[in-house]
């Protein structure tokens, strides 16, 4: 009767085995990273529905999307939320007009012009502005860019949109400059060789070669600064005032979804009543108008990356 064969493994066979183990278990974990993250998106998005569905069952919807009155505080209680979105999107234009010349100006300059020396002392210096509190910026705007604002036009209130939107605009002015400058750096040396061959200057190449071809970077910077200005609370909730206005003139005082939010988080109504749900559903109107905005970005992105 013959002995049982023994079987061996290799070391080598061994070792490639341990390796395959270990690297399918890396894979599980980012896997499971990556839908925490995605699961994180699908909670968010079923409490602002589920929320809002409890708030549109006392609130037409068509009330709520048309009208022009938001006082949810008071006794006689109207829930348009056009006030608000007019002062989110006006705050929002203001920002996105000092933040995107400045940073496009600042990320050419850094890409195309700066010495490494410069670059390294300069980038760094801007990018502390998105370390400092959003409270801090909302003082700044309120008792320092308010003040000369007054200066030149002596009947501003104190609680303004314009002031507001300077601010904010410097507080996003880091996303923009850097992204778009990370954008710009990452285009081949050899096109700006050859754009130079041909005659042309460091201007010409910055805004004709250079700026074309990153140009799908600079639109998600530029994304990424509308979704941080639309998102922005503290800034317009202490220098814009909280005073629901339907109105488009960046002079006067205006509230926006995030001020209303913070307002009502505070306290002002009890869990659970109408005026309470309406925070969700401005909160869905929030999320709705970053959507949109994020859509376009990405269809201005792709036709520009086909065209270049």
């Amino acid at each position: 009767m013959q002995a049982p064969v023994e079987l061996s493994i290799s070391p080598r066979l061994a070792k490639n085995i341990r390796r395959n183990v270990k690297e399918r278990v890396i894979e599980v974990i980012l896997m499971l990273a990556a839908l925490v993250a995605v699961a994180t998106t699908f909670a968010i998005v079923g409490v602002l529905l589920y929320e809002s569905l409890s708030f549109f069952k006392t609130v037409s919807i068509v009330e709520f999307l048309t009208g022009t009155e938001w006082t949810p505080l008071f006794e006689d209680a109207h829930y348009g939320i056009l006030p608000l979105v007019s002062g989110t999107l006006t705050t929002s234009a203001i920002a996105l007009a000092v933040a995107v010349p400045i940073g496009t100006i600042s990320a050419i300059f850094l890409s195309e012009f700066a010495s490494h020396k410069t670059r390294e002392i300069i980038k760094p210096i801007l990018e502390l502005l998105v370390g400092v509190p959003t409270v801090v910026f909302g003082y700044f705007a309120l008792f320092f860019v308010t003040p000369l604002l007054q200066a030149l036009y002596p009947d501003l209130s104190t609680f303004n949109m314009l002031g507001a939107g300077i601010v904010m605009g410097i507080m996003i002015i880091p996303y923009i400059a850097s992204l778009s400058e990370d954008a710009m750096r990452a285009v081949p040396m050899s096109m700006r060789e050859g754009s130079y061959a041909m005659g042309a200057t460091r201007f010409q190449t910055a805004i004709k070669v250079v700026t074309p071809a990153a140009i799908s970077g600079i639109v998600a910077a530029y994304i990424l600064a509308i979704s941080r200005a639309v998102g922005e609370t503290m800034v317009v909730a202490i220098a814009a005032g909280q005073q629901p206005n339907l109105t488009f003139n960046p002079l006067e005082s205006a509230a926006t979804i995030t001020a209303y939010i913070v307002q009502v988080a505070m306290g002002d109504l009890p869990h659970g009543s109408v005026g309470y749900q309406s925070i969700f559903a401005a909160g869905l109107v929030l999320m709705l108008l970053t959507l949109s905005f994020n859509i376009i970005g990405h269809w201005v992105r792709k036709r520009y990356r086909e065209a270049y």
